[in-house]
């Protein structure tokens, strides 16, 4: 089951990475030993069973479905407190009023005609069959059920049930209380669906290992993902029941051997793939179903990719991208994703011993290399991807622009270079050939003829002819390549096959990647090694074998990233069950004409507190308007026509200082702007962002304003 995590098909295990095809061939490395649970076993499996069997109701995009109670899509009238409550007090005064009234004989003794009709002559008076005792209860019987009647009137006016259920039932509720009721046909733990297909085994085995503790919420979903591949036939039944018999909750692991992270920050639910990220303010500007309830983000609203813009500090890194991060590692120990988190050395996301694979570039301790090529055999692919990566940020950022001519230099010494050596140039030769050293033009020349390659001699009589002339761009590359050819990267890139590269070609696995950038000294290195590492993904992502896997690439500060061609592959992410996430101090970072694009690309889009006016104005635009109730209210002052009203108005006027006026309410429907720019740049609290989704079904939230801090 390779693409469900339970066996290492090509060689994506811990310690020995998918390489490029084509020699030379790097000897694979023992794997490493599985490390010890992160969490011991509870002694029951009460809480493990308590979240299994927890309610998850259907309901709109973003909302955390854990224990959700749903809410009315539109907010009731609610009477306000002080009309409530003087009303709820008149009520019993009324009440207390009448009963008085109706005690003392004020109000007659007409009420007493119900009584004299039903009750038997002989239970009235003092030697009445019931005796003395008797006779007093049923009279205060029936005065019971009178003051009964009375106050039942009276609190039905007085709307006592609303008192109650706002002042009172909230005092004794416990709001993590959730009374849970299943039957054995639909209790999850007992995986019901395996024992309808026949592995009634597997099913009993499972039952009682969740029963015992064994069990954990990556085990559940890890099982689960491979009994998916039984159902499509990607797996047999038997040998499915055979890994459950054999192993119980650790049947079908990940190839690291881990079944749970070394540590969680964020509330993850692994039934649903949710990751919490804050609640949902209860503000008028939020609809009224989205009111307090938990924000969330999975795969399915990530499968539209998101970007996030805020200031240093506004939290993009810590409540936005280490959740996401962590949520997807879990995903992808389950089986279900790829993960490629990319940052800055020490950016917080997450600890080494969360991945698979930490790609250090410039530090010379690092286990793993980035394969400069992406994995690519064919020489014209790995010049597209390199020439997005070196000139990206160069092309015309207009619609229509390509670097074509950037890929047709590359492919014009890759392609001979590769003929030749059967490899691609190293930093180091690439930049040597289109500096245009007349050393290796001259190998590569005689190693072509000597292999009867006529067609690529005359790339390379191409680029030669070329070199030198107005508008090459060949010396642009070679400049840029150039950041990469310093001391601090010696080692790095290398194509000889003598380091251990990580390609990005291995997003057919479930597996977890970090890559640290070396920002400090080298930030054009970085913003470059950046466009490359989004460049390669949409290229692989576009070729999977396996879609079902979700892969998800995030991008911590993409400054520099956004390109005409990464606007146009984030694009295309969607129809491949893949999705980016990407943050930025300001859309300042992105080209004028690229800022519309992006944010239309990406259906997830978010705006954290401190943003500029300018950044806020380009997101009331994506976010458009909406249909409002406006009220208008005018006051006109009442003249008097009277001696009597005039004196009316001077007692008024010479009492409130004030004069007499009447208040005119206008209602009319208005379209303006969900959020405008003022709003965003000085209305949205520290620690909060405005947050608007669309899931991979098309279906909408609206800008919410979320707490990222609960």
């Amino acid at each position: 089951m390779d693409s469900d995590g339970t066996q290492d098909a090509r060689g994506t295990h811990a310690s020995p990475v998918p390489r490029p095809a084509g020699p030379p061939e790097v000897p694979a490395m023992p794997p490493r030993p599985p490390r010890a649970p992160a969490m011991p076993p509870l002694p029951d499996g009460s809480a493990f069973l308590t979240w299994l069997r927890a309610p998850r109701p259907d309901a709109a995009p973003g909302v955390w479905r854990f224990g959700h109670r749903p809410r009315p899509a539109e907010e009731p009238e609610e009477i306000p407190t002080r009309q409530l409550l003087s009303g709820a007090l008149i009520a019993f005064l009324v009440g207390w009023l009448i009963w008085s009234l109706l005690q003392n004989g004020y109000l007659g003794t007409w009420w007493w005609v119900p009584f004299d009709l039903i009750v038997p002559d002989a239970w009235r008076g003092g030697d009445s069959d019931l005796g003395e005792t008797g006779t007093f209860i049923v009279y205060q019987g029936y005065e019971l059920l009178v003051a009964l009647a009375i106050m039942i009137g009276a609190a039905r006016l007085g709307r006592w049930g609303e008192v109650w259920r706002r002042f009172v039932t909230p005092r004794f509720r416990r709001p993590e209380a959730q009374e849970i009721r299943t039957t054995p046909e639909d209790d999850p733990a007992q995986w019901n669906e395996l024992r309808t297909a026949g592995a009634a085994d597997a099913a009993e085995r499972l039952a009682a290992e969740a029963r015992s503790g064994l069990m954990r919420d990556v085990d559940h979903a890890r099982i689960l993902r491979a009994w998916q591949g039984v159902r499509t036939g990607r797996h047999s039944l038997a040998t499915f029941s055979g890994a459950v018999l054999k192993d119980g909750a650790a049947a079908c692991l990940h190839p690291s051997g881990e079944r749970d992270l070394p540590a969680r920050l964020a509330r993850h639910d692994l039934v649903t793939g949710q990751v919490r990220l804050g609640t949902t303010v209860d503000d008028a500007r939020n609809p009224y179903a989205y009111r307090g309830t938990g924000l969330a983000l999975g795969p399915d609203l990530l499968g539209t990719s998101l970007v996030a813009v805020g200031p240093a500090g506004s939290g993009k890194t810590g409540t936005v991208v280490r959740p996401l991060a962590e949520s997807l590692c879990l995903h992808a120990l389950a089986g279900r994703a790829a993960v490629v988190v990319v940052g800055a050395a020490g950016a917080g996301l997450g600890p080494a011993d969360a991945y698979d694979v930490v790609v250090r570039i410039g530090n010379q301790e690092s286990e793993y290399d980035l394969d400069l090529y992406g994995g690519a055999t064919d020489p014209d692919e790995a010049a597209a991807v390199l020439a997005e990566a070196l000139v990206g940020d160069l092309a015309d950022p207009h619609p229509g622009s390509d670097s074509r001519r950037s890929t047709t230099v590359l492919a014009q010494l890759l392609g001979p270079f590769r003929a030749v050596h059967g490899r691609f140039p190293s930093v180091p030769e690439l930049r040597q050939l289109l500096d245009g050293a007349p050393g290796p033009f001259a190998a590569l020349r005689q190693g072509l003829q000597e292999a009867g390659q006529e067609s690529l001699l005359r790339e390379l009589d191409a680029r030669e002819r070329q070199m030198g002339q107005p508008g090459d761009v060949g010396g642009v590359l070679g400049d840029r390549v150039a950041l990469l050819d310093r001391p601090a990267f010696a080692g790095f890139f290398d194509t000889s096959g003598q380091s251990r590269p990580f390609t990005l070609k291995a997003l057919d696995h479930p597996v977890r990647v970090r890559i640290d950038l070396p920002q400090r000294g080298h930030a054009d290195a970085s913003k470059m090694l950046a466009r490359l590492v989004l460049a390669q993904f949409t290229a692989s992502v576009a070729v999977r074998e396996d879609r079902s896997l979700f892969a998800c690439l995030l991008l911590d500060d993409a400054t520099g990233v956004v390109t005409p061609e990464a606007v146009r592959g984030i694009q295309r992410l969607r129809s491949g069950n893949a999705g980016v996430v990407l943050t930025l101090r300001t859309l300042d970072d992105v080209a004028r004409p690229l800022r519309g694009p992006l944010l239309g690309a990406t259906g997830c889009r978010m705006a954290l507190s401190g943003l500029t006016p300018w950044d806020g104005q380009d997101f009331a635009e994506v976010w458009g308007k909406e249909w409002t109730e406006a009220r208008d209210v005018t006051d006109r002052q009442i003249i008097a026509e009277t001696p009597a009203g005039k004196a009316v108005h001077m007692l008024r006027r010479v009492i409130t200082g004030k004069a007499p006026t009447a208040r005119a309410v206008t209602v009319r429907q208005v379209e303006r702007e969900r959020w405008s720019a003022s709003e965003l740049a000085h209305g949205v609290p520290a620690g909060h962002a405005v947050l608007s989704l669309t899931d991979v079904k098309g279906e909408h939230a609206p800008p919410l304003l979320v707490d990222l801090r609960s």
